[in-house]
């Protein structure tokens, strides 16, 4: 699903207007139409309810919903709030038929006006939509808080009112919905985490907007669904052997942190490499092979810790970093790896030979006390930092809009594939384009999570997926098996490895 910009939403809205063709008002109805539709299946409507509408054309949603409402029985408040002008051409005719319907309206011109809420209603928020580009403030800000006061369920109109579709809104008034019924398609402020408090469960509804439109822009975003992921997944021939998925390796672990090392070899096997092949110090032997010993062991100088690496050139794709260690050595180990690794650039997408690498965990520490290795790593390397890494290589980003834009200029820049891990995992590409993850769940923020993903990108590389590839099916492959452990252990009782053990069932899913 394409996630596009409130410019763009508003060109999408004229450009069926134009060639359905179709009138604005009626375009209004539809999605009035659809969000009724909505509470009918959702068993809403003997319920009351208390409707907040601005008098722009999403408070022209909230009047024509109104009326809907009405006509079906339902007893319905509506509030609109009075700042002084006239309201939109669609607005002004919506009003006009509650009026011909004799539905009472109330105006809200200050804050002696703030209605009590009844206990029970359930309120419309249509004060403000996807056109909003600053802040509430005044009135606007003080009714927000109002409403935020009152214990009911609130359904947003497209968006909660006081939150900016394209643009952070941390420090402002915005509306606390408990669901938003959002138009058309998703909008950049719902893959944002500081906005959770603000957007409650999302539905998207379809308003019969052309679907010709997304042939005539472009979108930087995307967020990464089933079917997609089908068309990366490639199936294994009947006449293959081992050879065939590549051969891996992890340079991972340390005295202490052993275990991020057997997490991320779990998954690197359970994701389908060939061979795979473990660095790692010496205190680390006994366990990588009794705990996987379908893995090749090298041990590499470092009792404790890897101090140096040997001959890393055969691999197909290397993943360093977990439970690695944060130690003076590891600026030369990450700069023998990228000097092994560095080939000529390939085209972008291709499916040449050049061994890939993953970075992760310590690895990315070590970029953080050494910036000067950035411009070292090969092209088309995965990092896959979580927020506070990413800010602890790239600079403090204030909020995830800016976190977001900056791991795109980065990975231009760099020629990287950048993935901030999260909820809504964002996968900078060198190309410009962003993809956002659509599986996942709070259950997989636990301690390893992040080390079976390395092992499964490190995986799919080897096997000769390209690097874009790997990265959008490797995470949606680590949040799907993440849902499916959740499913069938919850969300609290679910630990790093179970994402592992579920991975058999994530590929099913995508099979099938």
């Amino acid at each position: 699903m394409v996630i596009l910009s409130a410019q763009q939403i508003r060109e999408w809205d004229l450009y069926t207007i134009r060639n359905k063709p179709v009138s604005s008002i009626d375009l209004m109805e539809s999605a009035a139409i659809r969000c009724f539709q909505w509470t009918q299946q959702h068993g809403l409507l003997p319920n009351k309810f208390s409707i907040f509408c601005g008098k722009g054309n999403n408070g022209g949603d909230g009047l024509a919903l109104a009326r809907l409402l009405t006509r079906q029985g339902g007893e319905v408040n509506i509030h609109i709030l009075e700042l002084g002008q006239k309201g939109t051409d669609d607005f002004q005719t919506n009003l006009t038929r509650l009026h011909e319907a004799n539905i009472a309206v109330h105006y809200i011109q200050s804050p002696e006006h703030f209605p009590a809420i009844p206990a029970g209603n359930i309120i419309i928020d249509a004060l403000f939509g996807t056109g909003l580009n600053r802040r509430l403030e005044g009135l606007t800000a003080r009714l927000v808080d109002h409403i935020n006061a009152a214990p009911n369920t609130v359904i947003a109109i497209d968006m909660p009112s006081g939150l900016l579709a394209d643009d952070t809104s941390k420090g402002f008034a915005v509306v606390k919905a408990n669901i938003t019924l959002s138009f058309q398609c998703l909008k950049l402020a719902f893959m944002m985490a500081e906005n959770e408090p603000y957007t409650g469960d999302v539905q998207v509804l379809d308003i019969g907007l052309l679907q010709n439109y997304l042939t005539t822009t472009s979108y930087e975003s995307l967020l990464v669904e089933e079917d997609f992921v089908k068309t990366l997944y490639r199936p294994r021939a009947t006449f293959s052997h081992k050879g065939n998925f590549g051969h891996a390796a992890l340079i991972a672990g340390s005295y202490g942190f052993m275990g991020a090392a057997v997490l991320s070899a779990h998954a690197c096997l359970r994701s389908g490499v060939g061979k795979l092949t473990c660095h790692i110090p010496a205190c680390g032997y006994e366990i990588m092979q009794t705990s996987a010993p379908e893995a090749m062991s090298k041990v590499e100088k470092g009792e404790h810790y890897i101090e140096t690496i040997g001959d890393t050139g055969k691999y197909d794709a290397i993943g360093i970093g977990p439970g690695l260690g944060l130690h003076k050595s590891h600026v030369a180990l990450l700069e023998t790896v990228f000097a092994t690794a560095g080939r000529p650039e390939p085209v972008e997408g291709t499916t040449a030979n050049e061994q890939r690498l993953v970075l992760d965990a310590d690895a990315l520490n070590v970029l953080a006390k050494e910036p000067s290795l950035l411009k070292k790593i090969p092209p088309f390397s995965i990092l896959t930092p979580h927020p506070t890494e990413f800010d602890r290589v790239f600079g403090a980003s204030g909020n995830d809009f800016v976190r977001m834009r900056q791991a795109q200029q980065m990975a231009k820049e760099l020629k990287l594939i950048i993935v901030v891990k999260g909820h809504r995992s964002f996968i900078a590409m060198p190309g410009g384009t962003g993809y956002f993850n659509s599986t996942g769940n709070p259950g997989m923020a636990t301690g390893g999570s992040g080390d079976v993903l390395t092992g499964i990108i490190t995986s799919l590389l080897a096997q000769r997926y390209p690097p874009e590839q790997a990265a959008v099916f490797g995470v949606y492959l680590h949040g799907l098996a993440g849902d499916l452990a959740a499913t069938a252990l919850t969300e609290e009782a679910m630990i790093a490895s179970d994402i592992t053990l579920y991975l058999g069932s994530a590929f099913h899913r995508i099979k099938n």
